[in-house]
Order: C-alpha cells, then sequence, then structure tokens
C-alpha cells in the first residue's frame, strides 16, 4: 500500500481528536472495530469475527468488510488534516478477493496524496487466522477536508 508523503501531523492534537471522533461512532462499536495504530496518514482498525456480521455463507459481509476500510482511510486521511478540518467520504471503489474468513479482520488505511481539500487514500482488509493473513479486499477512496462544521 502507499504511503503518504508527509512524515508529521499537521494539527498537533490529531491523534485525540481521532480516537475522539472514533469513539463516537455508533456503528465502528457495534461492530466491534477498534483502533489499533495511528501514525501520520495511517490508520490501522482491528476486528474480531463476528457470526452476527456474516452473510449466508458464514463469511464475514461485505459491507462490513467495506465499512471498516472505509473508516481506516478516512481517519488516515484525517490524521493530515489541519485543526477545524473534519472529514467525509467523497467516493470509493472497493474489490473484494477473496471470502471473509478469519479470527479476526485489519483493517488497514493509507494516505496516497494530502491536499487541503481532497485526500486520496487505499487500503485494505485482511483476514487474520493465526499465523495466516489473508487480503480478502481493498479500497481506494478519495476523502475531503470539511471545515465549519459544528455538532
Amino acid at each position: 500500500m502507499g504511503r503518504s508523503e508527509m512524515t508529521e501531523f499537521r494539527n498537533p492534537d490529531a491523534v485525540a481528536r481521532m480516537r475522539a471522533d472514533f469513539a463516537r461512532q455508533g456503528a465502528m462499536s457495534a461492530m466491534g472495530i477498534t483502533v489499533a495504530d495511528v501514525v501520520p496518514g495511517r490508520v490501522v482498525l482491528e476486528m474480531p469475527f463476528n457470526a452476527d456480521f456474516g452473510q449466508h455463507h458464514g463469511f464475514m459481509h461485505a459491507g462490513v468488510i467495506t465499512s471498516g476500510m472505509d473508516s481506516a482511510c478516512g481517519f488516515a486521511a484525517f490524521t493530515l488534516m489541519e485543526a477545524g478540518a473534519e472529514v467525509l467520504t467523497v467516493e470509493f471503489k472497493c474489490n473484494f478477493m477473496a471470502p471473509a474468513k478469519g479470527a479476526r479482520f485489519r483493517f488497514e488505511g493509507n494516505v496516497v496524496k494530502s491536499g487541503r481539500t481532497l485526500t486520496f487514500t487505499e487500503g485494505r482488509a485482511v483476514a487474520v487466522d493465526g499465523a495466516r493473513e489473508t487480503v480478502v479486499a481493498t479500497i481506494t477512496a478519495t476523502m475531503m477536508a470539511v471545515r465549519g462544521m459544528t455538532g
């Protein structure tokens, strides 16, 4: 996956703000998705397998996989935004390469190019089963810095 050209946060409070915003997302909490790692331009989220979020063949549902990747990419973009900016997804495209079968899942989001308004990201979902790791999906996503939001 690509890495951002940035190596420092533009906002010194980026990690604290990111974690606070993440904690307010009921969807992430309901799915059991947690923050595993945050560095400038990269966020890693994790989730244990939960049959309640499976599809009819017993694999993790594609919508759940997509949600994890979207959040990882969005928050990776957020880490490089200036103070006062919020992040919203503009568009994304996902490719599914293998059934989402594993004991847990890792969602990696990486900034490819960070601009003032638009940030281009890519990510992937990895199924983890013991020592075996399988990339089950990839995403390319465009995120937007939004200013002046309240609440």
